[in-house]
């Protein structure tokens, strides 16, 4: 490796190669674009062969990785630390060489924080959340981070939902509460931002996130961590209420971007890398 720098996606499985993978696509268009001589490189790794991955991937100079499930757990004991999110959040996606370690950031919330950013600064702001699996969880942590006042957690499941509320309230000292969700939820008064952290209307242009649309405000910043279809029943309804949407196709760049700016130091272009993964995704 005497020219070039490495980087690799380690994933579970061998649904998507790297001609199809639009994540390997845009970080990939952003080294193009910046004249940088580096590659990234999707490969499949077993969780029984994890470990050693990882140790040969420290080897031959890499300068970190992704990682996709169901390795977001399990590669935390093979790396020397973990950055702050992601020791809260206990869960990795990118993994960084500082030094001679490798350390274990998670791009996933903050890949959303800096979309969301682009329309309000959530310090000191209300936000009602609907979901509590692992974006929901990501978003949540990265927002109390940020300096967010209070989180109204809205979940189907209690128990899931009570466990991220005890973590933002136990490790980020949070003003978290829980809402279990059933039937139509109605958005409290004085909230800033409504986030859609679930999968519904993943590839599902027709499906309805169950919400009371009169109790959306002119004004509120509401966004949807779907990225396909783009603009979502959830947005286009938030938007004909005079609230701001954000699209999931944003959180997506803004976590190749952060993933970029980790391993290279550079701030890459983001409308290239918007451009290529909506062309490899069809969109």
């Amino acid at each position: 490796m005497s020219e070039g720098k490495f980087l690799h996606e380690l994933t579970g499985s061998m649904s998507q190669g790297a001609a199809g993978n639009p994540t390997v696509a845009m970080i990939e268009a952003a080294f193009a674009h910046h004249g940088l001589h580096w590659r990234y490189v999707n490969m499949e790794v077993t969780p029984e062969d994890l470990g050693t991955a990882v140790r040969g991937a420290k080897a031959m100079g890499f300068r970190g990785f992704n990682c996709s499930l169901p390795h977001k757990v399990t590669v935390i004991p093979h790396l020397d630390g973990l950055g702050e999110s992601a020791a809260v959040m206990g869960a990795v996606n990118c993994v960084v060489r500082r030094g001679e370690k490798f350390i274990g950031e998670n791009t996933d919330g903050k890949g959303f924080l800096k979309s969301l950013e682009t329309a309000i600064d959530p310090k000191g702001k209300s936000v009602v959340l609907f979901g509590a699996g692992g974006a929901a969880r990501a978003i949540a942590v990265e927002l109390g981070l940020a300096g967010t006042r209070r989180i109204t957690i809205v979940n189907r499941s209690e128990a899931r939902g009570a466990e991220l509320v005890a973590l933002l309230r136990d490790k980020l000292k949070l003003d978290a509460e829980l809402a279990v969700w059933s039937g139509d939820y109605a958005v409290p008064a004085g909230t800033d931002i409504v986030i859609n952290g679930t999968s519904i209307g993943l590839y599902a242009p027709e499906a309805r996130l169950a919400l009371d649309l009169n109790s959306l405000q002119p004004g509120m910043v509401v966004a949807d961590v779907v990225f396909s279809p783009v603009r979502t029943r959830f947005l286009d309804d938030a938007a004909a209420r005079g609230c701001r949407a954000l699209d999931g196709l944003g959180m997506l760049v803004n976590q190749g971007i952060v993933g970029v700016q980790y391993w290279t130091g550079i701030t890459p272009d983001a409308e290239v890398m918007r451009k290529a993964l909506a062309s490899a995704m069809g969109v």
